[in-house]
């Protein structure tokens, strides 16, 4: 691979999210890229545990702090662990690690960075230090935007209150508004953050989510192939959250089986918050011959999910914040290239029905759209859902290759146009 900077001196960046490595998240891949053109990379994050809620093997309050991953230097910062994802302790988790990641600044401002790159998931307070840090050192700071707060706050909890929802859109957006530079995933959160913050639009680059090459391969597993051989197979991957509208999913299976399609199965590779209750749900409705629950599963093992997928399914919550974003599941899905159904408003309707016609897209939280869409998917001849396929690679291999996005992005990130 040709490296971009070779002929600059070798960068130094400091990563700032609260999530990293060995937990599953994107900025893993882009710590690579940047390692892979040989910048030096610091990273500042908490202590894994989402999103079971529980420490990983060989963390802890009290365990390791300071380790190496692919050539990156990790912190860990003391957090409060999710425990039995309650909103409670989601909350704790949320303002443990911004208020313990302060103590870190003062060893941090004996470091030299050229920048400071923050990967902002929720909630938006992770990125306080990475601020911070960056006006005491005069290093221009870049935040990436993928949470928008507070609406991301609202899709998950739903505050009615007005003076409390001005006083956390207030505390919100002052963020956004402290950094240098901006990564919004869509026009439409970029016009939303224009508004917010009144930058100059060119301290805003869109860019599209890509994902881990690995999602790129074909494999298979012989066991995995044994055991949903003679189904139709629906299948989920990623968090299990409010925010995934399973309800949605659970409605339309219920209206398949009803019409007698009783070959269809749900096979949801993940975990989360709502597992426990969405497995309730399942059971109540009587479902347990239709859904599967395979668990969190590292993303090297997708690909087999996606090997015995007849259509890869996705659902969202209505939400004006969710509208303005094309969601990183549909990103691995694309690069997968099964059919995709889901059930989401916004851009993704475009892409999906119309760009690629990749599948088919439905309203977010209309089940019965839902049940149709599958259904037409169900229904083709094995050569039009090949054809699919086909159209979903292309797109992938042509406009989402992760090599060409991340280029874009440490260009941007490092101020070199």
């Amino acid at each position: 691979m040709e490296k971009i900077i070779s002929t600059m001196p070798k960068k130094r960046i400091l990563v700032v999210c609260q999530h990293f490595w060995p937990e599953s998240f994107r900025i893993n891949d882009i710590v690579d890229y940047f390692i892979e053109q040989d910048c030096e990379v610091d990273v500042l994050c908490g202590l894994p545990n989402y999103p079971k809620g529980q420490f990983m093997n060989g963390y802890g309050y009290f365990g390791k702090r300071h380790e190496t991953h692919k050539g990156a230097r990790i912190d860990r910062v003391l957090e409060i662990k999710r425990s039995n994802n309650s909103n409670i302790r989601i909350f704790l988790n949320y303002i443990s690690f911004p208020f313990f990641s302060l103590f870190h600044i003062p060893k941090l401002m004996f470091r030299e960075y050229d920048n400071v790159f923050i990967y902002q998931l929720s909630p938006v307070m992770m990125s306080l230090t990475g601020i911070i840090l960056g006006k005491l050192k005069r290093i221009e700071t870049t935040m990436y935007v993928l949470d928008l707060w507070p609406e991301n706050l609202y899709s998950v909890l739903p505050i009615k209150n007005r003076a409390l929802r001005a006083l956390v859109e207030r505390h919100s957006h002052r963020y956004y508004k402290k950094v240098d530079r901006l990564v919004a995933l869509s026009e439409t959160m970029r016009e939303k953050l224009m508004e917010v913050t009144k930058k100059n639009p060119k301290t805003i680059l869109v860019l599209p989510q890509v994902c881990e090459k690995i999602y790129e391969q074909r494999t298979y597993d012989p066991l995995l192939r044994k055991q949903f051989g003679k189904t139709f197979n629906v299948v989920f991957t990623g968090n299990i959250s409010p925010a995934q509208s399973f309800e949605t999913m659970i409605k339309a299976a219920q209206i398949l089986k009803k019409e007698g399609l009783k070959d269809i199965r749900w096979v949801i590779v993940g975990d989360g918050m709502s597992r426990t209750d969405v497995e309730k749900q399942v059971v109540k409705e009587g479902l347990l011959d239709t859904f599967v629950f395979e668990g969190h599963h590292p993303i090297e093992n997708i690909p087999k999910y996606a090997d015995i997928a007849d259509v890869l399914v996705g659902c969202l919550v209505k939400s004006k914040l969710l509208e303005a974003t094309i969601p990183a599941k549909v990103i691995s899905y694309i690069a997968l290239g099964k059919p995709i159904v889901l059930a989401m408003d916004g851009e993704v309707q475009e892409l999906i029905n119309t760009t690629i016609r990749g599948g088919v897209v439905g309203p977010a939280e209309n089940y019965q759209a839902l049940a149709a869409n599958i259904k037409k998917i169900y229904d083709l001849s094995q050569t039009d859902r090949h054809n699919i396929s086909l159209r979903l690679k292309r797109y992938h291999n042509k406009n989402l290759d992760r090599n060409v996005i991340f280029e874009h992005l440490l260009r941007f990130v490092s101020g070199v146009q």
